[in-house]
């Protein structure tokens, strides 16, 4: 018995094997080649291993199967030009011989669900079609499981193969869905008819049963075992993770203990359902790999870095926006205070801060920089009314909560009103400028890293699918042309008094690179101090080690300038 999982730990995201049995033994590297590693599966009969990598470190990713002993290593799908165009990410093992559930997404926008036997290089194309995403399939390869439909308006059907008819499952929104077995019965996350996400069966042709609900919590993820017998459901709980086991014959569930972290970032379960493979991490203790015993809740470290010798106080806090809607936020408070301090954003805008590992802030901490990881309206995690609360329009009320998240930490005794910066990157990069541009006065300083500064070019260059997909949220680049030049902060860069940290990739596809290079130009020709970081070799995200320590000390050093 093994556990497989990626890790950096030698400078770049690898695949590693953790051996279980026949005595103690190191984890090992498996060789798939110097592209960065972004996912793996192991196949139910223990022959082969699934594989996500990056060329180039963009993200047009590629799917790899290789042998657990690292030989027979074969491309199953992505792109393999450069510039590579399209993308390919594997859904599951379909638990039939050795045949993988593959999505490709191609330039024009469309996906293509894809059964790849990664022994004998068999492709069966099983759908197709714009905005959708394959998320099961039966055992017998006669049903499949499938959603349709851009953020926020997402729904599950069932089709029938090859090719057969769909049948809607339940309206939006839902987003992660497993099949049993036999593919009669959906297991879908769902808020459909409630604000949070729950758990529902869907038989097929049959009424919705809700297997598991909170109404103080979020269903964040779950994971079906092969028999269709156990589900491991792991729950949101004010951003920290709770555990329960979902008997799916009985139709009970029954919690497990609290995980030794504070957030499962990842959780599988093994063939038979007895185990539970996890990936978690907590402020003071970077990502572990663990095991689980679903039957009597012990937990067992496999891999991972120990905790830091000194712990790192996140302190969760609740405040109102000025139209009085609750906002929350961890809090690493420096000493003394108040002093310097952070206000930073999240991506998405469907994301949510949480109480994780990030060397940023204990190097922010370090310097005596406090920071408040804040969720502002349109973060996930506290139902869908809040997730909506953003959308279009209702925009510049997110941008107003940045001003409010300010307003708390000086009135609070935090922050030095005149020593205050934004941050955030992807979405929350975006939000930074828009702060930074609403409200110059507040902000002594901004960081952004890969956020949209025009949405009328941020729609021309991106993705096709995310364009598409983003529309519900961000609005119609063409019925909305109006409303999203004025949500474009690079239309009021004339406000801009904040020095501007700018950081990107330049092979990032989803905000790509001329977003970036509009910013330092315009922040540039009002004399601004600005200073431009540009990775050569990564996307959307930093993935190598040695750029994301630049990346660090870039953000310390320019905030120790002006902030500090």
């Amino acid at each position: 018995m093994a556990v497989a999982f990626v890790s950096d730990r030698d400078g770049s995201p690898r695949l590693w094997v953790q051996p279980l049995t026949g005595g103690p033994q190191e984890a090992h590297v498996i060789d798939t080649g110097p592209e960065p590693v972004g996912d793996v599966l192991w196949s139910p009969d223990g022959e082969w291993l699934a594989v996500t990598v990056s060329p180039g470190g963009g993200e047009h990713t590629q799917v790899w199967a290789v042998r657990p002993d690292g030989t027979d290593r074969r491309l199953l799908a992505g792109p393999t030009e450069t510039p590579a165009k399209g993308s390919a990410v594997f859904v599951r093992w379909t638990g039939q011989g050795s045949t993988l559930l593959v999505a490709e997404l191609f330039p024009s926008g469309s996906t293509e669900a894809v059964l790849i036997d990664a022994a004998l290089g068999h492709r069966d194309t099983i759908a197709t079609g714009p905005l959708m995403w394959p998320t099961a399939v039966s055992r017998d390869h006669k049903r499949a499981l499938l959603r349709h439909g851009p953020r926020g308006m997402r729904e599950m059907s069932v089709a029938d193969l090859p090719f057969g008819d769909e049948r809607p499952l339940l309206p939006p929104t839902t987003d992660l869905g497993a099949l049993s077995p036999d593919g009669e019965v959906a297991y879908i996350r769902s808020n459909a008819g409630r604000d949070r996400m729950a758990l529902v069966a869907m038989p097929v042709g049959g009424a919705p049963q809700v297997i598991a609900e909170r109404h103080d919590a979020e269903l964040d993820r779950f994971s079906v075992s092969m028999d269709g017998s156990v589900a491991l459901l792991v729950w949101n709980v004010a951003g920290r993770s709770e555990l329960e086991v979902a008997d799916l014959i009985e139709g009970s569930t029954r919690p497990l203990p609290p995980p030794p972290v504070d957030v499962v970032t990842s959780a599988r379960l093994s063939l038979d359902g007895s185990l539970a493979a996890m990936a978690g991490e907590a402020p003071d203790t970077p990502s572990q790999v663990l095991l689980c015993e679903l039957a009597t809740g012990v937990y067992y470290w496999v891999a991972g870095d120990v905790p830091l010798p000194d712990p790192i106080e996140a302190e969760l806090v609740h405040f109102p926006a000025r139209d009085g809607l609750e906002l929350t936020g961890w809090l690493y408070r420096a000493r003394p205070s108040p002093g310097p301090c952070v206000i930073y954003l999240h991506g998405g805008p469907e994301s949510q801060e949480r109480p994780t590992f990030n060397p940023l802030f204990q190097r922010l901490l370090g310097t005596g920089v406090s920071v408040l990881a804040a969720n502002v309206r349109g973060s996930s995690g506290f139902g869908r009314a809040f997730l909506d609360a953003d959308n279009h329009a209702l925009r510049f009320h997110a941008i107003d909560d940045v001003a409010d998240c300010v307003e708390h930490v000086v009135r609070t005794g935090v922050a030095d009103p005149a020593r205050v910066a934004c941050m955030g990157r992807s979405y929350g990069g975006y939000l930074t400028l828009a702060a930074l541009v609403t409200y110059p006065e507040l902000f002594r300083a901004g960081v952004d890293v890969c956020g949209m500064a025009d949405f009328a070019t941020f729609y021309a260059r991106t993705e096709p699918w995310i364009a598409a997909a983003a529309v519900t949220e961000y609005g119609d680049p063409v019925a909305d042309r109006e409303l999203l030049r004025a949500l474009s902060p690079l239309h009021s860069f004339d406000r801009l008094a904040a020095p501007l940290l700018v950081v990107h990739g330049a092979q990032d596809t989803n905000v790509p690179v001329y977003e970036a290079e509009q910013v330092v130009a315009a922040a540039r020709a009002r004399g601004i101090p600005c200073r431009y970081l540009l990775f050569q070799d990564e996307g959307h995200e930093t993935l190598r080690k040695a750029n994301k320590i630049a990346f660090m000390d870039a953000v310390v050093d320019w905030l120790g300038r002006w902030v500090d």
